[in-house]
């Protein structure tokens, strides 16, 4: 069974993926949000795999605190890489 996730990139993420958003089809009727991450690394090699190192995650708006947090079909995961302000 397959798994369908919404991911969206914001900021660097952005840049690295070269997408805001897409749509993953992942081949599991029960993905982390790790597993998740690691196929989105793969889709779009080692720039992102580096910005993806270091972002923290939203699944559905909640932020991501363990990544064996499973993920839902039809979800929403936000990658948000750190942001500089002042």
């Amino acid at each position: 069974m397959s798994t369908a996730v919404n991911i969206r990139y914001f900021a660097g993420a952005r840049a690295a993926a070269g997408v805001a958003d897409e749509y993953l089809l992942l081949d599991s009727s029960e993905p982390t949000v790790a597993l998740v991450v690691s196929a989105i690394g793969e889709r779009h090699g080692s720039k992102l795999g580096k910005v993806l190192a270091a972002s923290s995650f939203l699944l559905d708006g909640v932020a991501v605190r363990d990544t064996s947090t499973r993920v839902p079909a039809g979800s929403q995961l936000d990658v948000l890489p750190p942001f500089a302000g002042g």
